[in-house]
């Protein structure tokens, strides 16, 4: 049963009128007090509930009732309604345990979309999270069964069916465009589109006419109608990657399309209506850019809905063999070598005591430069050390990692004189991440 809680009237009767025609059950209550009453009951399996309940707007009323139903009902998922004004009330109501929020006037459409999303996910509803077989869940080429590595992929089993925005974050190099593949083709949307945006290469200018499109004569150079990406990943699903990238200006249009699922081309009046689910990817630290004022916090309660966090490559030493067999046999093929060289146990003991800030793609670049060179068809530890330019992993504290962290991009800058886009690619990092760690450790290029 689905508990409506609103003063409102015909909120409550509209509300009851969709949900009854969905096939959901449902009972509407006008008060705090009726509210409690049924909760107290018997636990509803969802309760849709507004924030205030007199002529106060302040939400007070709302926060307090949530905050009781919590207690009375802490397995039951609420979602918020409110008006688009009151954002920052629904986002204080999602960090006081609120599943999600939805404003008013509201489409029919993604209010049945997220309630659905809400059960689902409270119920356990999906696939098994541990498939007996392969062809039960698609990996997306994912090498590895490290337990740490596991668990993710069960997570991503369980929410892959439902509608829910997912958030992946993690160390740049980890795989997050892989887990977004593996959600999207593990879902009810695999038939239909999956569109990749990197948000961190995408300059402000360019934001609107690349996410919404543009008509024919929307600004100069648009001597054409154009497609926006929002529009091309209808009915399935799309993927933002380096979030944390993205300007202030350009977070309050892109919240406008995922709380609203409509959007306006450039040049155009007409709305346009999009049915998509959202994955998101960082390597950002999100709740510290929230803190700072350079992430909205709206928008972050807006698209980490479920997170998914990635293990670095030196907390999964146990995949470390069938990742350098596959990086090794992927090298040879692309390379046209007669032969795929074996890898010795002495260079996967090897590569288990380096520390990989690049993660999967160092250990790529590693392994391929390593084939190139060596020309052998057996690698050993030899022929890795003699190549390897990322420090020992360290044993101690996690600070002595940042330490070493620190050297190895020190290091690197100093080998190609201060250019960021050579001593990025040798890490293995993207030129943004790079950025980012040169500020955290207060370095210069040219140190």
């Amino acid at each position: 049963m689905i508990l409506i809680v609103d003063d409102d009237p015909a909120i409550r009767a509209s509300l009851s009128l969709l949900l009854t025609h969905a096939g959901y059950k449902c009972k509407a209550v006008a008060n705090p007090q009726e509210a409690i009453g049924e909760v107290r009951r018997g636990a509803p399996d969802l309760v849709m509930l507004d924030m205030n309940f007199s002529h106060f707007t302040t939400g007070e009323e709302g926060l307090t009732l949530l905050r009781q139903i919590r207690i009375f009902a802490p397995e039951t998922p609420v979602i918020l309604m409110t008006a688009w004004g009151s954002i920052e009330l629904a986002v204080a109501g999602m960090k006081a345990g609120a599943f999600d929020f939805i404003t008013k006037p509201w489409d029919n459409n993604h209010v049945l979309k997220t309630i659905r999303t809400a059960i689902d996910l409270n119920s356990g509803r999906g696939i098994d999270p541990e498939p007996d077989t392969e062809e039960e869940f698609d990996r997306c080429g994912i090498i590895g069964n490290d337990p740490v590595l596991t668990n993710v992929l069960n997570t991503v089993a369980r929410i892959a069916p439902t509608n829910a925005t997912v958030l992946i974050t993690g160390e740049s190099g980890t795989g997050k465009e892989l887990i977004a593949e593996a959600i999207h083709r593990n879902s009810l949307r695999r038939d239909k589109p999956f569109v990749k945006v990197n948000l961190g290469g995408m300059s402000q200018s360019l934001f609107e006419s690349e996410m919404f499109g543009h008509c024919k004569g929307a600004f100069t150079d648009a001597i054409a109608n154009r497609t926006g990406r929002f529009e091309a990943a209808d009915g399935g699903t799309i993927f933002l990657d380096e979030i944390g990238e993205l300007d202030l200006s350009c977070q309050v249009k892109l919240l406008r399309v995922l709380q609203e699922q409509r959007f306006e081309p450039l040049g155009s009046s007409k709305p346009r209506k999009v049915d998509i689910r959202v994955v998101c990817a960082t390597n950002a630290d999100l709740p510290a850019m929230v803190a700072e004022r350079t992430f909205r916090e709206d928008l972050f309660y807006r698209i980490n809905l479920v997170t998914l966090e990635l293990p670095p490559l030196r907390k999964r030493r146990g995949d470390l063999a069938a990742l350098t067999s596959y990086f090794a046999k992927d090298a040879a093929r692309r390379h046209g070598l007669a032969f795929t060289p074996e890898i010795d146990r002495s260079a996967i003991e090897f590569l288990a005591t380096r520390s990989f800030p690049g993660n999967l793609r160092e250990l790529k670049n590693l392994v391929e430069r390593v084939i190139l060179v060596s020309g052998s068809e057996r690698l050993t530890a030899d022929d890795f050390a003699g190549r390897s330019r990322s420090g020992e992993l360290p044993t101690d504290e996690p600070s002595s990692l940042e330490d070493l962290e620190r050297q190895e991009i020190t290091d690197a800058l100093r080998r190609c004189n201060g250019n960021i886009s050579r001593a990025a690619t040798e890490l293995g990092l993207s030129r943004q991440a790079l950025y980012r760690r040169i500020e955290k450790f207060g370095l210069n290029e040219k140190n």
